[in-house]
């Protein structure tokens, strides 16, 4: 089941800041993570990824600098920062008030098939 474009650009906020929030990390390893997360069902690419990077940067929320892998490459590297949490624990309670509320309707009255 794919999941619908909305949704995804609704969720990659919380997502890249909540991987950022386990430690620092690249685009390759945060792309990979997400489908690592979602089972598989979640498939981001390079193109869905750096722009949501891009304006988190600017918005001062993560911080990027340049670092050399054990194989010599060098990546960009992206890391949490103090304002990022904050703005991870606001979007933590919406997305847990939306959640709760979902649950309790569809628990009320299952979906039909």
């Amino acid at each position: 089941m794919a999941v619908n474009k909305d949704l995804v650009a609704a969720s990659a906020t919380p997502l890249v800041l909540s991987i950022l929030g386990e430690g620092e990390s690249y685009g390759y390893a945060i792309i990979k993570r997400v489908r690592e997360l979602s089972g598989g069902r979640m498939q981001w690419t390079d193109g869905m990824l750096y722009p949501v990077l891009h304006r988190l940067e600017r918005q001062g929320l993560i911080k990027s600098f340049e670092q050399t892998s054990e194989t010599g490459r060098k990546r960009k590297y992206y890391r949490l920062q103090k304002k990022g949490g904050e703005t991870l624990n606001k979007h933590k309670n919406q997305w847990m008030l939306v959640h709760s509320t979902l649950q309790q309707l569809w628990e009320a009255k299952p979906c039909l098939t």
